[in-house]
């Protein structure tokens, strides 16, 4: 069995522990749990039954034998502190989005796991939704082209209740805003997708909650290989949740997915039609129950086998900050108001800035 054991019990942690205790992922369990909240986390050990800890630190003395991978769910601004300052136990180290809130603190994650010969998960668990990785097929068989045109859009829920549940929320220091938090998944699917972006131009605003970093965004993104791209980012859709999608266009076929997890193929048209195309778009719709989707299972699984086989996983630390870089060059040209080429030093990024 791989043996996991959980930094942060807070909203995320639910699902991880869930699907741990919940004999959803192949050879792997939860053996221990820690946050800083001491209600939070004697909460969580009375309820998947596992010991609970306050300081993590305190965890791995107790536990380190039975643990093989830690999983990093604290607020995102503290991502790279506690990934650095576990890596001395030798354990595989998986941490959820965004890996970290600035470029040199991903870089930092990313240099230690390597001289501790640890592993690094990112997690982006959107990439595994059925419908994402049929889109991915298309893109790799070639079925598309010449790439004209990426759009993501996320037309989400986030009312002032949410923001006030904790106080880094909503924070240019450990949480950063639309952008950063939530789209970020969606970004990360543009650029697999699209391929390696040149330059962002971004506009942001906040209209309807009380937070210091913005509620709604815009950018068009240009790629290395000339396609164009659009974000529209927004946790100001009311009353509900909306959407969460991507749409990909090129010379000789067009497919988006939408739903409101990136979860269900609403459109697969291509000039060269098969016979399988007929049934893509019932075969791939997909409704998962939660803003989640089912993608963790899968993502956690290829977690699980790249550890008992010690094969590549899809989202290293190198994968995983690719998004960030996007993010952090997107705010970069909120402030400044210019495009922004990626490949640049961040000079005005408010992201996971500590006054």
């Amino acid at each position: 069995m791989v043996q996991f054991a959980l930094v942060g019990c807070g909203r995320v942690a639910k699902r991880h522990a869930d699907l741990l205790k919940g004999g959803k992922i192949d050879t792997a369990q939860l053996v221990a749990v820690c946050d800083i909240q001491q209600d939070r986390a004697q909460q969580f050990g009375e309820t998947y039954s596992v010991p609970h800890f306050y300081d993590m630190h305190e965890m791995m003395a107790a536990c380190s034998s039975k643990i093989d991978v830690i999983s990093i769910l604290t607020p995102s601004g503290d991502h790279a502190e506690h990934c650095i300052a576990l890596t001395k136990y030798g354990k595989d180290i998986l941490v959820e989005k965004p890996m970290a809130l600035t470029l040199n603190d991903a870089d930092n994650m990313i240099e230690t796991c390597d001289k501790a010969k640890v592993k690094l998960f990112v997690v982006k668990q959107n990439r595994f939704n059925l419908p994402v990785q049929k889109l991915r097929e298309a893109l790799e068989t070639g079925r598309f082209g010449k790439l004209v045109l990426g759009t993501v859009r996320v037309r989400w829920t986030r009312t002032q209740e949410y923001y006030d549940q904790d106080p880094w929320r909503g924070s240019w220091a450990r949480d950063g805003g639309v952008f950063a938090n939530q789209a970020i998944h969606h970004i990360d699917l543009l650029q697999w997708m699209m391929g390696k972006v040149e330059s962002v131009h971004a506009k942001s605003a906040c209209r309807l909650v009380d937070i210091e970093v913005e509620d709604t965004g815009v950018a068009i993104l240009k790629f290395v290989n000339g396609a164009l791209g659009i974000i529209e980012a927004t946790t100001a859709a009311r009353p509900k949740d909306l959407e969460g999608s991507v749409s990909i266009l090129g010379e000789h076929g067009t497919v988006e997915i939408g739903g409101f997890a990136v979860n269900e193929m609403k459109v697969w048209k291509f000039s060269d039609q098969n016979e399988e195309d007929l049934e893509v778009i019932e075969r791939y719709r997909q409704n998962p129950p939660d803003v989640y989707g089912f993608g963790h299972i899968e993502f956690l699984n290829r977690v699980v086998s790249s550890i008992r086989e010690d094969k590549a996983s899809l989202v290293d630390g190198l994968e995983g900050r690719k998004s960030l870089e996007i993010v952090a060059a997107l705010y970069e040209s909120i402030e400044t108001g210019k495009e922004v080429t990626i490949n640049f030093t961040p000079k005005r990024c408010r992201l996971g800035i500590k006054e």
